[in-house]
């Protein structure tokens, strides 16, 4: 079953890399009374992920927090030490989030998971943003391809914040 707008998030852990190292962050630790944008790409260092939907985020991060929202995060079914590595190279190490589901568990409970093993990636998730108060999903956006960035990027979650 795909998560809705108006469902409440599943507990799940997630590896964040962080300049201190790596940490396990939950999903209560992340939504619990604050006001969170979340977007999900197939993968990082992917085309359509690095060069269009996490770039628009970094540009947009202080009009999003500027609107209320308490963070920024992004989700992928890649290993800790590759977020950590995108983190890094595209300068959003310590602007936003790069939360690691390494094992899908996020993915797979809300419904978002896609097989793309056609394309060598195997399991990924799809390509969404969705705005979460207090971890109850208020706006959810998913593109109908993960190689579009429109739907799910900044300026259409600036409409909706």
């Amino acid at each position: 079953m795909t998560i809705a707008v108006g469902d409440k998030l599943p507990n799940v852990t997630f590896k964040e890399k962080t300049a201190d190292g790596p940490v396990e962050v939950t999903t209560e630790q992340l939504f619990k009374g604050k006001r969170v944008v979340l977007f999900a790409v197939p993968g990082a260092f992917t085309p359509t992920c690095s060069l269009n939907h996490l770039p628009g985020y970094l540009e947009n991060r202080d009009a999003i927090l500027a609107r209320g929202i308490d963070d920024i995060a992004v989700v992928a079914v890649n290993d800790l030490h590759v977020m950590g590595a995108w983190a890094t190279s595209s300068g959003g190490m310590g602007k936003i989030h790069f939360l690691s589901d390494w094992n899908a568990a996020f993915t797979k409970a809300i419904g978002m998971d896609i097989d793309l093993s056609a394309g060598t990636l195997g399991i990924r998730s799809k390509r969404y943003s969705m705005l979460v108060e207090d971890g109850v999903v208020k706006a959810l956006n998913v593109e109908d391809s993960p190689g579009q960035a429109t739907v799910s990027g900044a300026a259409a979650m600036l409409e909706q914040i």
